[in-house]
């Protein structure tokens, strides 16, 4: 039975120099969605106010702990979209990535945006995973 979700090998481009994979491919299973994730604690309070590393981990944090409620882990993501205030942060997100994904890490895309739903969010992640 194949693994849920694939990396896929691309010859003829650049390696990504960030944590993330050009591309995988999710077989058939289960489809799970998981809605854009801010730095919240269980109260709604934005947490790492100002600490984009701190509020990276707080959201994947989140983002483990959705995925788990659907019966999924982390490794089961094939795909997530960050936005982020200040792409200069591009590296203290991705030193946080490589804890969450230490190898096989999902298809993304990273883009700056001028504002998130709240004014002290620095970054909102939205995923996609499968479970076989």
């Amino acid at each position: 039975m194949p693994k849920a979700k694939e990396i896929v090998a691309v010859e003829g481009m650049a390696k990504p120099k960030g944590v993330w994979s050009v591309a995988t491919i999710a077989n058939p299973g289960s489809l799970i969605f998981v809605s854009g994730l801010l730095a919240k604690d269980e109260s709604g309070e934005i947490v790492g106010v100002g600490d984009v590393s701190a509020q990276t981990e707080k959201v994947l944090e989140n983002l483990k702990t959705a995925l788990a409620a659907a019966g999924a882990t982390m490794s089961d993501i094939v795909r997530v979209d960050v936005y982020i205030r200040d792409m200069a942060h591009f590296p203290q997100i991705h030193a946080v990535r490589r804890r969450y994904f230490p190898q096989d890490p999902p298809a993304s895309t990273m883009v700056e945006v001028s504002r998130l739903t709240d004014e002290r969010a620095l970054i909102e992640i939205t995923a996609i995973a499968v479970k076989a």
